[in-house]
């Protein structure tokens, strides 16, 4: 992934900064994720059931499955900020779960630079406002205000 400039990353503030590929859920991510989180209600687990009871025809994500694939997405489409030695997930404001993600859907994330905070400490915030596409649907998965921060490794200026 490339990186970018923390004056140039100031000038996209309420820009349109990124578009992720596209992504399938399958029902095997979903079952991996209930597994981990001790999460199997039948609504995501039991597709037998979830075809015969459910009002979306089968079974569905997690919500917190499809906002764990942040991660991957941003990985995948963001630039780094140059120097930044880690990054920091601050927080959410305004997260909501719009619609569900059906099992074989695909989603993807858009994302727009709100705004950037640099601090004297070296630490950057980045706050991007996005949306979790999913394919062939008029409403969105998931909207959100990311609160993220960069840290900038200072180099040692006596060596």
């Amino acid at each position: 992934m490339k990186s970018i400039k923390l004056d140039e990353l100031l000038t996209l503030a309420g820009k349109e900064v990124g578009l992720s590929p596209w992504r399938v859920v399958t029902q095997t991510m979903i079952d991996q994720f209930a597994q981990a989180t001790d999460d199997h209600q039948w609504i995501h687990v039991d597709p037998e059931r979830a075809a015969r009871e459910a009002p979306f025809g089968g079974t569905i994500a997690h919500g917190f499955l499809t906002l764990s694939l942040l991660s991957a997405m941003t990985y995948e489409t963001l630039p780094t900020l140059e120097g930044t030695g880690m990054g920091i997930n601050y927080g959410f404001d305004k997260l909501r779960f719009i619609a569900p993600v059906k099992t074989g859907a695909r989603i993807r994330a858009r994302f727009f630079l709100a705004d950037v905070n640099a601090r004297p400490s070296g630490w950057v915030q980045i706050n991007y406002n996005l949306t979790i596409e999913i394919e062939n649907s008029v409403k969105p998965a998931i909207t959100a205000r990311w609160l993220t921060i960069a840290v900038i490794e200072r180099k040692d200026e006596t060596a």
